[in-house]
């Protein structure tokens, strides 16, 4: 197992080890107490335990009548949702008409249904029914002091109803982590048509859902020359607050790519350096001493985005006290070459399987557009066998 605590430089590191990496480096972002309806989305910083025994109290599961001993009964009575019965105990031979979630009478063996009752001149009768028929006994759900969700559980719509059952005003969960993106070029136009020289950039519009749906807020972004290095600096500093700092481009070795030596400068922890993967190798995860985690990624789209889902992902994962979890697999319906490096392809559904769509060059990103997932397809992989799926639609 990868551990955090492992801070040997490394180079070239396999895909599937460099996500483990990411996310093992992680300290988890400290957490806060919310209400209820501010945690979606959230991750549960604690366990959330079942404060008391659910149902609290013995529940009609069904409308009819509450009935004791064998029938027909005599009808003393009704009990409806938030109004229990008045008497003390049913005795047998006696009924009380109940409304599903209304609380049983004590003494009570069973619901007989509506749809299975005779009623009339103040008496029931029915088929005599098993004890405890149509009746949610209190604790049957779950006992008090029960574990009902761990924590690193995202706090999706049925738990936050869960919490809500069990009483819960608030969650103590861990807040997205916040995000800051520098993307670096001196060729980058901001709008219109690029041109001689010119590229359109589009990585500042893929930045923002993209980290949203990785699970963090981007608080800000901005575009910086290659040159003066001093200014990959400056914006590096400015964003000094964040948890995570995105930087696209200048991860390479040339000259215009100063993260690098930027990152030796601070006396960076490496914690990524480069994957062998394509697109995407020129990646990086670093820690600069007492800053954020910086993570680069190349200034090619499809590489960046590749990237992102590599080292960017499992990051945020671990910051917010996600599990990284197992990738979804399907078999490659279609022969991919894969030759010493994992292969990153955007695919779709067909049938049982995915098939590859194309489109997976650096620069260009009409298959991730139209693909369900991008499959990471291992050195030497056979049609049929089956492959890693970074889903890119919900």
């Amino acid at each position: 197992m990868v551990t955090a605590a492992d801070q040997e430089t490394r180079r070239d590191v396999a895909w599937a080890t460099a996500r483990e990496f990411a996310h093992a480096a992680a300290e988890p972002v400290p957490p806060v107490r919310v209400a209820l309806d501010r945690a979606a989305g959230l991750v549960l910083a604690d366990d959330l335990v079942a404060a008391t025994p659910l149902p609290a109290f013995d529940t009609a599961a069904m409308d009819g009548f509450a009935v004791a001993g064998a029938g027909p009964w005599t009808l003393v009575g009704s009990v409806r949702p938030g109004r229990p019965w008045a008497g003390e105990r049913l005795e047998a031979g006696r009924a009380v008409e109940i409304s599903t979630g209304a609380a049983v009478p004590s003494g009570a063996w069973a619901v007989l249904p509506v749809e299975s009752a005779v009623a009339g001149d103040g008496r029931v009768a029915g088929p005599d029914l098993p004890r405890g028929k149509h009746i949610r006994y209190a604790g049957e759900d779950t006992p008090a002091g029960a574990r009902l969700a761990p924590a690193g559980t995202p706090a999706g719509p049925a738990l936050l109803g869960l919490a809500a059952s069990c009483g819960y005003d608030e969650l103590l969960v861990r807040p997205t982590p916040a995000v800051r993106a520098i993307v670096t070029g001196d060729e980058l136009a901001q709008h219109g048509l690029p041109g001689p020289g010119r590229v359109r950039d589009a990585l500042g519009p893929l930045l923002l859902p993209l980290v949203a749906d990785l699970g963090g807020r981007l608080d800000g972004l901005v575009h910086v020359p290659d040159q003066p290095v001093s200014a990959l600096a400056e914006a590096v500093e400015a964003a000094a607050g964040a948890d995570v700092v995105v930087v696209t481009g200048s991860t390479s070795v040339g000259t215009t790519d100063g993260l690098r030596r930027l990152l030796a400068e601070r006396d960076a922890r490496w914690i990524v350096d480069a994957v062998a993967c394509r697109p995407g190798h020129p990646q990086l995860l670093a820690r600069p001493r007492g800053g954020p985690y910086v993570v680069g990624l190349p200034g090619n789209p499809f590489a960046a985005l590749v990237a992102a889902y590599t080292l960017l992902g499992p990051l945020l994962a671990g910051l917010s006290g996600r599990a990284l979890g197992n990738l979804p697999q399907a078999p490659l319906i279609t022969e991919v070459q894969a030759a010493g490096r994992t292969r990153i392809v955007p695919v779709v559904w067909d049938g049982p399987g995915v098939r590859a769509l194309g489109g997976d060059r650096p620069a260009f990103l009409d298959g991730a557009a139209l693909g369900d997932a991008l499959a990471a397809i291992p050195p030497g992989a056979e049609p049929g066998q089956p492959v890693p799926l970074l889903m890119l639609r919900r």
